[in-house]
C-alpha cells in the first residue's frame, strides 16, 4: 500500500474504496448467523444484568450450571444450580432487583472508564508542548503539526482495522467483564484457542463492534494506542517528511500495535501462556509499558536508525553535540500534563471503579514518577556537575513508564525502588544512544518509553507481592502457588516462571517492534527518502513543510532590522 500511494495516488484511492467496502460487507453479520451468534447492543439496554453481580469477593450471583458429569464435585454443583433455579421461581422480583444492580454496576464502571479515557486523551497536549519545547524554535510549527496529525491518522487506521486485529477475538479469551464483556468479538483471523495471535471481527467498528461495551473499550484503548503514535514523533523530528510520518502514525495504527495489543490484551497467546505453558499468570502488562511504550519506543529507534541524526548534531570529530531545548516552560508544562493525564492511563486501566484497587495504583504511579525524577536528576548532577531540568522531566516520565506494567501488583515501596531503577535508566540510555549507538533522539522518548517500558515488564516478574490479579488471563482463580486468592506474584515473593515470562515477553516486544519496523520502513526509504532536503533540514522545516512559522513575529522584527541597518549605511 505505501507504494502505491508514492507512484499512483489514483490506484492507491480506488484499492482503498474497495477495501473499505469489501471490510463493510465482511464485519456485517448475515441473518444465519445473526441466529446463532451473540448479538451487539448498541444502545446498551442488555448490558449488564444478574449475571455481573458480584460480592465483594469477586464470586457472582448467578449459580451456572455444571457440564462434566465426570468431575469429582459435579453432583454438588448439580444441586446448587438446581437451588438456584428453585430460588429464580419463587422471587422473581429479586431477581429483577438483581438486573438493576447488575446494570447499575456496569454502567459505574463505563462512567469511570470513559472518564479516564479522557484523561488520556488529554495527554496529547502533554507531548505537544513536551515535544515542542524540546526542540529548536525554527521546527516548532513542525513539531505541533506531527502531534496533530498523529492522532488524526492513526485513529482511522484503528478505525478501520486496528481495533478488529486487536479485539477481533478478545471474548474467547479475555473479555472485559468490568464492562460487561464482549461477546460479539470472538474469532481469530490467525491462530484460535489459547494460540490467538490477530483479532478478526470488528473492521470499522461495524457489526459485531457496534455495540455499547465494545465502543466503550474502544474509546480507552484508542487513546492508549495513540499515546504510541505519539512518542515516535520525539525521536525522528526536525528531519522526516510529512508523508512519511503519515505512514509511520498509518502503520502504527492499523498493524504494528494491534497485533502486539492482540497477544497480551486481547486474549491472544502471550497472555495464556499460563494455561498452555503453566508459566505464571502468563505474560502480564497492566497498562502498558511494552504494549504502548516499548513498541512505541523501539519503532522510534528503527525510524532513527533509518533517518541518520540530524545535520550538524555530529561534529567532526564525531563527538555530538547539543541542541539546546527552545522553550523550557513547555517542557516542564507539558511534563505535569502527562502525569495528570497518567492518573487516568494506570488507574482508568482497571476499566472499574468497583475495583478499589484504584487507589493502590494511583498512589504507586505518583510515588514512580517523582522517584524517576530525583534519581535522573542527581545523577546528572553527579556526572555534569549541574541538574538539568529537561533530563528531570524525562526521569518523572520514565518512573511513569516503568510503574505502568506493574503498578496494580506492587506495594508503594516497590514502586519507589521501580522509579529510582528508570530513573538511572533512562540518563544511562540517553547517553548510551548518543554516544555509543550515535542514534539522534532530540526528545530522549527511545530512553524514556522504549528502554523503561521494558524495565517495566521485567519489574512485573520481579516485584508482584501477589496481593491482587487472583485469575488473571484464566489463572489462579482459586488458588495459585498453594494460597487462596493468590495474584500475580515475582522472583520477590517466590513465582521464578513469571520473571522468565516477564523477561521473555519484554525482550520480544523490542524484537517485534524495531524488526517489523526497520524492515518494513528500510523498503519505504529505499523506494522514496523519507527525509527531508538538507537545505530545508537547516533552514527550519516551518515553512518549507507547512508553509507557516510558528514565531512569525521573529521574521518580521528581523525583516525591520534590516531595513534599519540598510537605511543608516545609505
Amino acid at each position: 500500500m505505501p507504494f502505491a500511494l508514492v507512484s499512483s495516488p489514483r490506484a492507491w484511492l480506488r484499492d482503498a474504496i474497495a477495501v473499505f467496502v469489501f471490510a463493510l460487507v465482511v464485519s456485517c453479520p448475515v441473518s444465519a448467523q445473526q441466529a446463532q451468534q451473540p448479538q451487539p447492543d448498541p444502545a446498551g439496554i442488555a448490558t449488564g444484568d444478574k449475571s455481573a453481580v458480584i460480592d465483594a469477593a469477586g464470586n457472582p450471583l448467578i449459580v451456572a450450571e455444571p457440564t462434566d458429569k465426570t468431575a469429582p464435585d459435579y453432583q454438588q454443583n448439580k444441586k446448587a444450580f438446581d437451588d438456584f433455579q428453585t430460588q429464580v421461581a419463587k422471587e422473581p422480583i429479586a431477581l429483577r432487583l438483581a438486573d438493576s444492580v447488575g446494570h447499575l454496576r456496569i454502567s459505574t464502571n463505563f462512567s469511570w472508564t470513559l472518564l479516564t479515557g479522557y484523561l488520556v486523551l488529554f495527554m496529547q497536549a502533554g507531548f505537544a508542548l513536551l515535544t515542542c519545547g524540546l526542540v529548536r524554535r525554527k521546527n516548532a510549527a513542525h513539531l505541533m503539526m506531527l502531534n496533530f496529525a498523529a492522532y488524526v491518522f492513526a485513529f482511522l487506521a484503528y478505525y478501520a482495522c486496528g481495533f478488529a486485529f486487536q479485539y477481533g477475538g478478545t471474548a474467547l479469551n479475555a473479555a472485559p467483564a468490568n464492562i460487561g464483556g464482549t461477546p460479539t468479538l470472538n474469532h481469530f483471523l490467525i491462530g484460535k484457542g489459547l494460540w490467538g495471535f490477530l483479532g478478526g471481527k470488528g473492521f470499522f467498528l461495524s457489526g459485531p463492534a457496534y455495540d455499547a461495551g465494545s465502543l466503550c473499550l474502544t474509546l480507552f484503548e484508542v487513546v492508549f494506542m495513540e499515546t504510541a503514535g505519539y512518542i515516535i514523533v520525539g525521536a525522528i523530528c526536525e528531519r522526516i517528511t510529512f508523508w512519511a510520518f503519515l505512514l509511520c502514525e498509518i502503520f502504527m495504527g492499523g498493524i504494528l500495535y494491534p497485533v502486539f495489543g492482540c497477544w497480551v490484551w486481547g486474549g491472544g497467546w502471550l497472555s495464556q501462556l499460563g494455561t498452555s505453558m503453566h508459566l505464571g499468570h502468563g505474560y502480564v502488562d497492566f497498562a502498558g509499558s511494552t504494549v504502548v511504550h516499548a513498541v512505541g519506543g523501539f519503532c522510534a529507534l528503527a525510524l532513527a536508525v533509518i533517518l541518520g541524526p540530524r545535520f550538524g548534531k555530529y561534529g567532526p570529530d564525531g563527538k555530538p553535540r547539543a541542541f539546546p531545548a527552545h522553550n523550557l516552560a513547555f517542557v516542564v508544562t507539558g511534563t505535569f500534563i502527562l502525569l495528570f493525564g497518567w492518573m487516568g492511563f494506570n488507574p482508568g486501566s482497571t476499566l472499574g471503579a468497583s475495583d478499589l484497587r484504584i487507589s493502590v495504583i494511583a498512589v504507586n504511579t505518583n510515588l514512580s514518577a517523582v522517584a524517576g525524577a530525583a534519581s535522573a536528576m542527581f545523577l546528572w548532577y553527579l556526572l555534569f556537575g549541574k541538574p538539568d531540568i529537561t533530563m528531570a522531566c524525562n526521569g518523572m516520565l520514565a518512573g511513569l513508564v516503568a510503574v505502568t506494567a506493574p503498578c496494580a501488583f506492587v506495594s508503594p515501596n516497590s514502586a519507589v525502588i521501580i522509579g529510582i531503577l528508570a530513573g538511572l535508566l533512562v540518563d544511562a540510555g540517553v547517553l548510551f544512544n548518543e554516544r555509543v549507538l550515535k542514534v539522534d533522539d532530540p526528545c530522549g522518548a527511545i530512553s524514556v518509553h522504549g528502554y523503561c517500558g521494558w524495565l517495566g515488564a521485567v519489574c512485573v516478574g520481579i516485584f508482584a507481592d501477589g496481593t491482587y490479579g487472583a485469575g488473571w488471563n484464566g489463572v489462579g482463580a482459586t488458588t495459585y502457588l498453594g494460597k487462596a486468592g493468590q495474584g500475580v506474584t515475582g522472583l520477590l515473593h517466590g513465582d521464578l516462571s513469571q520473571f522468565w515470562t516477564q523477561l521473555g515477553g519484554a525482550t520480544l516486544t523490542a524484537i517485534y517492534a524495531f524488526g517489523v519496523t526497520y524492515v518494513v520502513f528500510k523498503i519505504v526509504n529505499a523506494i522514496r527518502s523519507m527525509r527531508v532536503s538538507k537545505e530545508a533540514e537547516l533552514g527550519g522545516l516551518d515553512v518549507p513543510e507547512f508553509g507557516m512559522e510558528a514565531y512569525p513575529e521573529e521574521a518580521v522584527e528581523l525583516l525591520a532590522a534590516g531595513s534599519q541597518e540598510s537605511s543608516a549605511t545609505a
